[in-house]
């Protein structure tokens, strides 16, 4: 049981699953991993807060949880700004393109939604959100002269980048038209649960004051692990008054210094948006590429040659070739120090991570060459998410230290 440190100890609701389940890690195949996990952890969280503190009610974290387990909002829009310190290098276009090579979408679209939300995982961005429902919801990353949008309306998913005039098209794959599997990375609610859910016997979790944020009333909650093994400082959230929606994230890592995660709402409604929002056509003369057409690295015609309909969202926007390949997915440990393990099957002798291609080649310029009972490999470090890739092709990765991706391929062996 989670303990709280307020007026009661009870376990949050929606706490009781508090290992990252194997069908979330395999979403993502191993540079997505290491560098486009950020974008998971980024999602569309909620943003800077106004100054001066609103007087409310006394509230206990556990009744601040509850809160959160029952905000029901279906229909939203406003404008996010999202700011993103990982401790990366700059790797200009490499982030995407190490997201395309893991989906095996490198001759793919432009527009494929897998390679575009990567770059949120570094730098400072805009976005614009709106949501109706389950079935639709729509995402713009306001660029210089340029924008890329993602939309999601019933059984369709379109992914469209203004620069290169490029569209990118999947379907659900459902008959319903849900887009359990078209989500973007995470919403600020699904990012602040999968935090909750990493809450164990380790961590604090306390209210820590009140904030505005986007013109509302906002509790903040205080997430603080205490696992010595994990790179997670503290988490606070803050949560709207009235729906219980949370408004802000803000992730500091345990070194210190600038947060790793700084993004949420500077304007935000929740009445419901125009049903033109999530209308979408193809410009005429645009490239467009069926989900079907990127998994096999071709391109369909011009806009008025869609083609045939391709695989699910599932593949066309979470990782298609990857995710197959990362069904063996283990995870050690749990909470804050879990641990995601797979093996590529791709090792060799050829140096670090073998033919790992652009994760190996990577994690050979810019990693820590380690060593253990395991043999031998490379650790890929940020401020939040560290990696090991052994020279076997086997991957460790986490918001853990270095030492603890160590212990757990030397345990491994």
């Amino acid at each position: 049981m989670a303990p709280y440190e307020s007026d009661d100890s009870t376990t949050a609701p929606g706490t009781d699953d508090r290992r990252p389940g194997r069908r979330r890690a395999a979403r993502y195949a191993v540079p997505v991993a290491v560098v486009g996990v950020a974008a998971v952890t980024i999602g569309l969280v909620p943003a800077l807060a106004d100054s001066g503190d609103p007087d409310l009610p006394a509230i206990s974290a556990q009744q601040l949880i509850e809160k959160i387990a029952a905000s029901d909002v279906q229909q939203i829009s406003g404008t996010v700004k999202v700011s993103t310190d990982l401790g990366l290098p700059d790797l200009g276009g490499l982030t995407g393109g190490l997201a395309s090579g893991a989906t095996g979408s490198g001759d793919g679209s432009a527009a494929d939604p897998t390679a575009k939300l990567a770059e949120l995982a570094t730098g400072t961005h805009t976005l614009r959100v709106a949501a109706d429902g389950p079935d639709r919801q729509k995402l713009s990353i306001l660029e210089n002269a340029a924008e890329y949008s993602v939309v999601h309306n019933g059984d369709d998913v379109w992914g469209y980048d203004s620069k290169s005039n490029e569209v990118y098209h999947a379907t659900t794959g459902t008959a319903s038209g849900k887009a359990e599997e078209t989500e973007p990375p995470a919403t600020p609610e699904q990012l602040t649960k999968d935090a909750l859910k990493a809450v164990d016997g380790t961590t604090s979790v306390t209210v820590d004051g009140t904030a505005h944020v986007a013109g509302r009333d906002t509790y903040k909650l205080l997430i603080k692990p205490k696992d010595a093994d994990t790179t997670v400082g503290a988490i606070s959230v803050a949560v709207d008054a009235r729906t219980g929606l949370p408004l802000k994230f803000t992730l500091t890592p345990a070194t210190g210094g600038a947060a790793v995660v700084d993004a949420g709402f500077t304007k935000v409604s929740f009445a419901k948006p125009a049903a033109s929002t999530f209308d979408f056509t193809p410009p005429k003369g645009a490239k467009v590429t069926e989900g079907a057409d990127a998994e096999h690295g071709t391109r369909s015609g011009k806009a008025e040659k869609h083609g045939k309909q391709g695989t699910d969202a599932a593949k066309g926007v979470e990782g298609r070739a990857g995710r197959d390949s990362l069904d063996g997915v283990n995870v050690i440990g749990d909470g804050w120090d879990s641990i995601a393990a797979f093996d590529t099957g791709q090792g060799g002798s050829g140096g670090s991570g073998g033919d790992l291609g652009a994760l190996g080649g990577l994690a050979g310029s810019l990693g820590d060459k380690v060593k253990g009972s395991f043999g031998s490999g490379t650790v890929l470090s940020t401020r939040l998410i560290n990696a090991l890739v052994t020279d076997d092709g086997k991957v460790y990765v986490g918001a853990v230290t270095k030492d603890a991706l160590v212990k757990a391929a030397d345990a491994a062996k």
